[in-house]
């Protein structure tokens, strides 16, 4: 399985994101290097793309499999990439409180610690429907690692489109998330340019 493995604070620095937008609460000291060029059109349609798979913690060929699939759904192909993107189950799990960041999230998925409507699933990219109930099986939830992390992510707000009970470990997706509730910087619209070119 492929993983990136750049150094976060060293990538959102280049990439101009914040690093809370991924979990983060450190801050890098480092101040970017700007070299006198301005950016192409290509190159800013670029960036905003990695930015949207560095965030997400998707890789080239699956991101691209998502832009298809939102290309052939009905609505705007960016909002509908940037729903499929936030309905996926390592970035529930981080919404929900469940992991400090998309990166734990992924992990504690892909070591199967978390249940979709009562069944194991180990796919952090499995994407998630209205009505799916989450939760963390009842083995892990005595874990440590699980109370730490409620005690790191009790001020994160949780959004509006899903349902959380910390206190049982279970959350709900009330309904499919709108543009206006996901709040990740990126101006999808470029991407679409990007790859319909």
């Amino acid at each position: 399985m492929a993983v990136n493995r750049v150094p976060v604070l060293k990538r959102s620095r280049a990439l101009g994101i914040e690093p809370a937008f991924l979990g983060y609460d450190k801050k890098s000291n480092r101040s970017v290097q700007r070299s006198g060029r301005k950016l192409s059109e290509y190159g800013l349609q670029l960036r905003e793309k990695q930015k949207a798979k560095f965030i997400y913690g998707v890789l080239e060929k699956p991101f691209r499999t998502y832009y298809e699939k939102a290309v052939r759904m009905k609505g705007l192909t960016g909002e509908n990439l940037m729903v499929m993107l936030e309905c996926r189950l390592d970035n529930v799990v981080f919404r929900m409180g469940f992991a400090r960041t998309r990166r734990e999230a992924r992990q504690v998925v892909g070591h199967k610690h978390f249940l979709v409507n009562g069944k194991r699933v180990n796919i952090p990219s499995y994407l998630v429907k209205v009505g799916d109930v989450i939760e963390v099986r009842e083995k892990s939830r005595p874990l440590q690692r699980y109370n730490d992390i409620l005690e790191v992510t009790a001020g994160r707000l949780t959004p509006d489109w899903m349902e959380v009970d910390h206190e049982t470990f279970k959350g709900t997706i009330k309904s499919l998330p709108t543009r206006e509730a996901i709040d990740v910087p990126v101006n999808e619209m470029l991407i679409v340019e990007l790859y319909s070119k």
